[in-house]
């Protein structure tokens, strides 16, 4: 299937595979901001996709997500198909105290992959700075995998059909 894609800045690069029978394409930053309101850090590819009707762009962090202390706040990106500005991908530090450093380069750091915090919130504290490793500008940082969906009707009824499984919830069908 063809996707057209827009680099929206000349560092972009063109989604790829890494490997043979891969289902994501790997998607790289090209820029890194930190969002103080929101205590996240906003990722851009540099990339907007026009996504064929019928279609949706599921953007997941990539597995090796896990060597970074880094989590992505809305855990699957939805990227429909009216959507055409720049993919966007916000993580949270996963720590409990944490808060700019002052003074330093805070965002060449950042960029650097390196996001400085402290590990408690007390002023008696601010000696104890600690390194969180993050996304450098340059490293891929997820990955899109393009998938066709139904367009679902809803059908209100009084009873659904029986099933061996039924109303078991969480944890029903064994650990």
């Amino acid at each position: 299937m063809k996707v057209n894609i827009k680099k929206l800045n000349d560092n972009a690069v063109i989604p790829k595979y890494a490997k043979p029978g891969d289902a994501g394409l790997d998607l790289v930053a090209t820029s890194v901001e930190y969002n103080g309101t929101h205590g996240t850090i906003e990722y851009g590819t540099g990339l907007a996709f026009e996504i064929p009707e019928g279609h949706v762009g599921l953007l997941f962090p990539r597995s090796s997500n896990k060597k970074k202390e880094l989590y992505l706040t809305n855990h699957v990106g939805v990227l429909d198909s009216g959507y055409r500005g720049e993919v966007k991908f916000a993580f949270k530090p996963d720590m409990e105290y944490w808060c700019e450093v002052e003074g330093g380069d805070f965002q060449a750091h950042l960029e650097g992959g390196a996001f400085l915090f402290y590990d408690n919130a007390t002023e008696a504290y601010r000696d104890n700075q600690l390194v969180c490793e993050v996304y450098a500008i340059g490293d891929r940082i997820g990955q899109i995998i393009i998938v066709p969906y139904p367009q679902i009707e809803f059908v209100e009824v009084d009873r659904l059909s029986q099933t061996e499984r039924g109303e078991g919830g969480y944890g029903s069908t064994g650990n």
